[in-house]
């Protein structure tokens, strides 16, 4: 691990204490990982959170991970001696604050109650010198506005008596392992001390560098990370539904365009999932909604696509009576096992409350999952398959079988790889 040149002037920050004894407040997709990572390093480590059974999980070693290098970790000697699980904090030199931040459904608000009642719960346990690390992603001015007064409300002066940092994470379902490990860091601070002491907590396994700068600063960075990224396939949507008014395949056009030294246009799709791309962008709307007009537009546009893939679907099956679909792909993006926010999701949703008869199926997905295709196809006995999900493996199955089924009269629909809001046969 190396550190970089400083985002704000830093000082020698002096002999920081160790960071020995860490409590991980969250357990899910982010806190887990950084847990079984820190606990395999030798730090002592408390991952606690509310679901009792996944808390029980842990602890007894029956908890299933969806990568193989998270599940080796937990399975470890190393992590069974050093990582327990709880339904409450404990104390600890460092607590890590990984919970989610939703969305409030109508209003497109962030909720703040998880982030709140996460440092409610470790003041009980603070003591003087300790550091609060915010890993959850939240809206700007959170730590200044939401955890510092809590913080004073509870008699810590923060920057004096406990430190105080904000570390977005950055990791990607499917290869959470290698993120956690690879990627740069941004570490902001209320002090040059907390934001050099939250980098004590990554050390142990950090491959990647370390940027130090603000609170507001590193709150800001994660937002215009996956802000930008939304933006950025909002306009490859734009381009899709415009070839569509315009009867061209507009993934052959954005193909040919790409060859520019200077243009970089994303693969357009049937919507935008996962826990960050949909959620994120509201947070800075929110924040300054006299700013982001470009912002909620690209938003808007990329939450359109779903009921645009689901009206092609129908179209699509017009001509025929009382289909039965068998929908392939629930997760948000192809070959992962993450359901968040899926796309795919919605468009099942869509489609079956218009009164179609829709299985749906993902080979990755635990709660949907299946074995092999030609059997489902077979017990599900399907007018149509179609593909929501492109996974490299369903795609070449369907490709296989597609003459088949095809003979049979089972109509294939397959989104993802051609033309990316046309799902007719051949497409």
């Amino acid at each position: 691990m190396t550190s970089s040149s400083d985002a704000v002037s830093g000082t020698d920050a002096g002999r920081l204490d160790p960071v020995d004894e860490i409590v991980v407040v969250g357990t899910g997709f982010v806190g887990l990982p950084l847990a079984l990572l820190l606990a395999e390093r030798g730090k002592r480590v408390v991952g606690v959170d509310i679901d009792e059974n996944l808390v029980d999980a842990i602890n007894d070693g029956t908890l299933n991970l969806d990568e193989r290098r998270l599940q080796a970790l937990l399975d470890s000697e190393q992590v069974n001696e050093n990582l327990i699980a709880r339904t409450t904090p404990t104390d600890g030199d460092a607590f890590v604050i990984s919970v989610p931040t939703p969305l409030a459904e109508k209003t497109k608000s962030p909720e703040l109650a998880h982030v709140r009642g996460a440092v409610e719960s470790i003041l009980p346990y603070l003591e003087s010198g300790d550091l609060i690390n915010v890993e959850s992603t939240i809206p700007p001015l959170t730590c200044e506005q939401v955890v510092v007064p809590l913080l004073e409300d509870a008699g810590f002066a923060v920057g004096e008596d406990v430190q105080l940092a904000h570390s977005p994470e950055r990791i990607l379902p499917g290869n959470v392992f290698d993120e956690i490990v690879h990627n740069d860091r941004v570490i902001g601070g209320v002090d040059d001390a907390s934001r050099r002491r939250a980098a004590m907590i990554y050390e142990p396994f950090l491959e990647g560098e370390i940027y130090y700068t603000d609170l507001l600063s590193a709150e800001l960075c994660k937002l215009l990370e996956n802000t930008y990224r939304d933006i950025n396939i909002a306009i490859a949507n734009e381009f899709a539904l415009i070839g569509d008014a315009l009867d061209v395949n507009m993934k052959d056009v954005i193909d040919l365009a790409n060859h520019h030294p200077r243009v970089d246009i994303l693969t357009p799709g049937i919507g935008v999932g996962g826990h960050c791309l949909p959620v994120d962008p509201w947070f800075l709307n929110e924040a300054t909604p006299e700013y982001a007009d470009l912002i909620t537009t690209a938003r808007r546009i990329n939450e359109r696509m779903p009921e645009v893939t689901a009206k092609k679907v129908r179209r699509a099956v017009a001509d025929l009576s009382d289909p039965r679909i068998l929908a392939l792909g629930a997760t948000y993006k192809p070959d992962t096992y993450d359901l968040r926010n899926s796309a795919a999701i919605t468009v099942v949703e869509d489609l079956t409350a218009d009164g179609y008869d829709v299985v749906h199926y993902d080979r990755y997905a635990e709660e949907v999952t299946y074995d092999d295709l030609p059997s489902l196809i077979e017990r599900e006995s399907p007018d149509v398959v179609l593909q929501l999900v492109p996974h490299g493996e369903s795609v070449a199955e369907l490709d296989e079988l597609r003459p088949s089924l095809e003979a049979e009269g089972i109509r294939v629909l397959q989104f993802g790889t051609g033309n990316p809001v046309d799902p007719e046969p051949g497409s």
